[in-house]
């Protein structure tokens, strides 16, 4: 009984990036973006009704945008909201069965990957289009 309890690792174990490859840091970047972005959603909507108690309010609360704090905040909400659209139109695409290829028979030695060069490929495109996207926001908020 102890030897079968051993082998549980609990939350450090599913978290583990090196035990599934790219499929996993994708699963949980999906996941923290998604977090990110309601958390964002929510401090938006906030952010917002504070026009309904006048403009000084209004104006109170927008002066947190226009530091420097504010942008590089705004520029991580940019780069999450990219990955996370891109990296969900690759998880759509793949349960509808488009860029998964054929499956084949099981011969030993077994491999492990569960992904193909495809499914990788836009792991990495969602992850240069969310830095890409950053860099343009970071400029264009951090005036050149």
């Amino acid at each position: 009984m102890a030897e079968r309890l051993s082998n549980r690792e609990g939350i450090k174990g599913m978290a583990n990036p090196t035990r599934y490859g790219m499929e996993r840091v994708a699963y949980w970047l999906q996941r923290l973006t998604g977090l990110g972005l309601l958390a964002y959603l929510i401090g938006h909507i906030y952010e917002t009704s504070t026009i309904v108690n006048g403009k000084i309010a209004w104006d109170k609360m927008l002066e947190f945008t226009q530091t420097t704090q504010g942008h590089l905040f705004l520029t991580l909400v940019i780069g999450m909201c990219v990955f996370h659209t891109a990296n969900g139109i690759r998880v759509m695409l793949g349960h509808g069965g488009i860029g998964v290829g054929k499956p084949g028979q099981p011969e030993y030695p077994y491999k492990a990957a569960s992904l193909n060069y495809k499914q990788r490929l836009c792991i990495w495109v969602s992850i240069a289009l969310a830095a890409l996207a950053m860099m343009y926001g970071a400029s264009v908020l951090f005036g050149e």
